[in-house]
């Protein structure tokens, strides 16, 4: 399910994220089908993104581009026929143009071949759907993986060469996983001793992984290992919580999504780094892209990149480039572009702020 990338970024879109938007009314908004409704398909919201920012953001800009135009929103809740579901029926109505974030983009296939013969153009959103998709907007994930084993290098610093890491990867039905694996490992491997446990967490599922790392900590002992690779915040925050139940300190930690409870653990020196990537370049080029096609406009000025997926390839994308945030340039990513307010963050942990000048 890797998708693989031939990027020809020319530059990466300068823009910040601010402040949350305020909320969009209800889940399904009222739309009539037809040639001014695009649908957005959201997988989960677990991860905090989708629903604070991701839908709000997407759906602001549509209406900023086109004030007829109506945005049939749906969370799938993790559900995979939940979604299949609810595409069909955006494409029943005859809904032109759908933004997938697929919960397994595998299933995704026959829905968007389906749809694709029908007229329907796909904007595969964050994870790359197998199928006819018509356009792909996401990050460098291989880039994002190898941030994250960099990020674990620098937490272990000159001990690395002699350290044990714990691998806890992303869902296997997400085609971000696996690159987010392959590029942590191109990093991690000959640098660190060895990866002495490795897993794949179904639904990057926080209580999976907090028990995955607990029973490795049962079986191996406290100093069966010297850090922890998590592919996203979530799961960290079920890994930290197996090191707290255990007693264990001092093991770097790193995930990635730069969320709240993340940004508060860099801050307690529970995580060692999350990485960053601005959701509202990627969520208004989405949108950018998705209007376009409704419109039967060239979405080539916003597609500087290509990308593969099973059974298409040449998928025009844009892929945008993340950084990785620790306690030492907190407040200069995420602080200063406004995705986190130093009020709430910093809630219950006045001296560590204190001490990181986040006052």
């Amino acid at each position: 399910m890797n998708a693989i990338m031939r990027r020809a970024l020319t530059g990466a879109m300068a823009i910040s994220l601010a402040a949350p938007l305020a909320a969009c009314g209800n889940d399904h908004q009222d739309t009539g089908a037809g040639k001014d409704s695009i649908g957005l398909l959201l997988p989960e919201s677990k991860a905090a993104r989708y629903e604070k920012f991701d839908r709000r953001i997407i759906s602001s800009r549509i209406a900023s581009l086109c004030l007829e135009c109506k945005v049939d929103y749906h969370n799938a809740e993790q559900q995979v026929d939940a979604q299949k579901s609810q595409f069909e029926a955006l494409v029943k109505k005859g809904v032109k143009v759908i933004i997938l974030d697929p919960v397994d983009a595998q299933a995704a296939k026959s829905w968007v071949d389906s749809a694709a013969k029908k007229g329907v153009k796909v904007v595969a959103y964050d994870r790359l759907a197998e199928g006819d998709v018509a356009a792909y907007v996401s990050y460098d994930n291989e880039k994002i993986g190898r941030l994250q084993g960099k990020g674990i290098l620098a937490a272990l610093g000159s001990q690395a060469a002699t350290s044990d890491v714990v691998m806890m990867n992303g869902s296997p039905t997400d085609p971000n996983a696996p690159s987010y694996k392959k590029g942590a490992h191109e990093v991690l491997d000959g640098k660190v001793r060895k990866v002495v446990f490795e897993k794949d967490i179904p639904d990057w599922s926080a209580a999976a992984a907090k028990k995955e790392m607990g029973d490795f900590i049962d079986a191996h002992g406290p100093e069966g290992f010297d850090a922890v690779y998590s592919a996203n915040d979530g799961m960290a925050s079920g890994i930290a919580a197996a090191l707290k139940s255990a007693g264990i300190k001092n093991v770097p930690v790193g995930g990635q999504d730069a969320e709240l409870p993340a940004l508060q653990r860099l801050v307690a020196g529970t995580q060692s780094f999350t990485i960053y990537k601005e959701v509202r370049p990627e969520a208004e080029t989405a949108a950018e892209i998705a209007f376009r096609l409704l419109r039967g406009k060239s979405i080539k000025p916003l597609t500087s990149a290509t990308a593969d997926n099973k059974s298409k390839s040449g998928i025009p994308a844009q892929l945008f480039k993340a950084q990785i945030v620790t306690p030492k340039n907190m407040k200069d990513t995420v602080v200063r572009d406004g995705a986190v307010r130093i009020d709430l963050l910093c809630a219950g942990l006045a001296a560590e702020c204190k001490s990181l000048d986040l006052e």
